[in-house]
This record gives C-alpha cells, structure tokens and sequence, in this order.
C-alpha cells in the first residue's frame, strides 16, 4: 500500500483475486466502516481510478484509492500558543502538552487550547486541517499527544488505541510511598452523583486497570510510572486516591500542594504504529520542570 497525493493506493495480490471490495478496505487497507460510509459520500473510493460499489468483486493487479481526507474543513481560530512538536510527517504529528491548557475547546468559541495552537502551527505550513487528537489528557496533566493529519490516520490510530495496540505510560507524583515496588489496581470506576465532572470508585462502575511501579522514593512523596488497559476518565487520579496515595497537588481527588501548582501527573510515553509507513514507533516528553523541581525541593529538606 502506498500514499499518492492525498489518496492511499493498494494494489490487489493474486491470493485475493475475487475479494468483495468492502472486504478489501477493511481488511489490508484497515479503513473502518464509519469511515467507508464517510468516502461512499463523498466519492472518495475508486477501483482502477473510477467510482464503484462496496460489493464488487475485485481483480489481482488492479488498484484500489481511498482518499485520506474526507473534508478539509477547519472551524478553529489558529491562534499562537507554544508547545514542543516531538515529531511530524505528513500523516501525524505528536507534541509535549503543556500542563495548564484543554487539549480542544470544550464550548463553541473557546480559544486558548492546543487545539487553537495546532491549527496555528499548521497555518504556518500552508496547511488547513481539522485537528483531531487521537486521545485526551486532562487540562493540568502534562506530556505526550498524538494528532492525525488526515481522516485516515486519525481513524487507523483510533483502532489501535481502542485494541490496545497504542500503548501510554505516564509518570506522577504521589503522596506518600507505596508499600510494594509494583502491583495492579483493579477498581472499577463510574460517575460520582454528587458531582457529575468527577468519578468515583464504585460496584457498578466500568472495569479500570492501572498498573503501577515505584521509581523513586522521597519519603513524603514517590514518583510512580504507571500504564493503563483501560482508558477511563480520570483513572490514574482516581485510582491512586483510593489507594491511599493522591497524586501531588490534585485538588480534585486530593489536596493543593506547596510543591507544585496543579496535579502532578505526565504522559511519558507513547508506543504506536505509524499508519502511513507500519514502522513501530515510540516517543518520549521528557519530565517537566515543575515536576523535577518538586522532587528537588524534597530532596533538599
């Protein structure tokens, strides 16, 4: 499979010579469904460079394009906001979140996110794209995000994070020191009633799996690297207050700290696959500052 101009081009081997092409695309080409409902509108799907249907049967050495954008459509006001790009081609870029800021505007008109920074960055190259971050970070958690630039890319890294195929590790300060070196949180997690923006512990939440591993200890606080088999809102905070040790300065699920200003909690790390090249990847943010002087002024007591 190769990329040509904005549209992905798969040429048919002899093992599937009399494929459905709807098979094609979901299979080789890995286009989800939502995303073929998408081209099927838009005349975004050709066999041999003309338009056809789902359920034709293809030929061994004929061509299959799937366009990688299905609209060029960007409502977000570019605005200059900073932040560190850790790598980009034209199928993705993955940048340093700072701490302090939403990833996207979570009302119609908010500026001020990183979305509005990206949409800058890209107006700098020529380019008009919608921004669509493949995962979230809260506003106060800092480190590593991915972006697609293009439909394809986006909805490619989208099945591998919700197969279990994009793997994230986080670092965070926490309050006191864990008894074990490593172990497993298994806590399911739901809505909490009083406050609906929180979640909360509970029998009936979704099923939520942390695991953990002490890399440091400080005595007042440790620093835990920490992955994820499950994606819930808010699970590390979460799952870490009720283990009886908050992360650092979580006014949320714990308490302000005179150490750090906001929650001390960073995405490190990120393994993915490229979905333009297939190439395993895996990039790094480094620790940021108002972490590493936290553990310094600790050390220094």
């Amino acid at each position: 499979m190769k990329k040509n101009r904005g549209w992905l081009e798969f040429t048919i081997p002899k093992e599937l010579d009399g494929a459905f092409l709807q098979d094609i695309l979901t299979g080789p080409m890995r286009i989800s469904r939502r995303m073929i409902q998408k081209l099927t509108r838009s005349k975004g799907i050709l066999y041999n460079g003309k338009p056809t249907f789902l359920k034709r049967q293809v030929k061994s050495g004929h061509v299959v394009q799937v366009a990688t954008e299905v609209t060029t459509r960007q409502s977000l006001q570019p605005e200059q906001i900073p932040f560190p790009v850790l790598f980009e081609d034209d199928t993705i870029l993955v940048v340093d979140k700072p701490s302090g800021i939403n990833v996207h505007p979570i009302h119609p008109g908010q500026s001020g996110t990183l979305a509005n920074g990206i949409a800058w960055h890209w107006q700098q190259q020529g380019l008009q794209l919608p921004v669509r971050p493949i995962h979230r970070l809260d506003r106060d958690t800092s480190g590593i995000l991915i972006v697609g630039k293009s439909a394809y890319s986006h909805q490619h890294l989208d099945r591998q994070l919700r197969e279990g195929q994009l793997d994230r590790v986080y670092v965070a300060l926490v309050e006191g020191e864990p008894e074990e070196d490593t172990g497993t949180l298994k806590y399911p997690i739901g809505k909490n009633p009083r406050t609906p923006s929180k979640r909360k512990v509970r029998e009936d939440g979704d099923p939520a799996v942390t695991h953990y591993k002490v890399l440091e200890r400080l005595g007042p606080i440790s620093l835990l690297e920490l992955s994820l088999e499950t994606g819930r809102t808010h699970q590390i905070r979460v799952h870490l207050a009720h283990f009886g040790y908050p992360v650092l300065g979580d006014r949320q699920y714990g308490k302000a700290s005179p150490l750090i200003k906001r929650q001390a909690l960073h995405a490190l790390r990120l393994s993915f696959t490229h979905p333009g090249t297939g190439e395993s990847m895996e990039l790094e943010a480094p620790l940021p500052e108002d972490m590493q002087s936290a553990m310094e002024r600790v050390r220094n007591l």
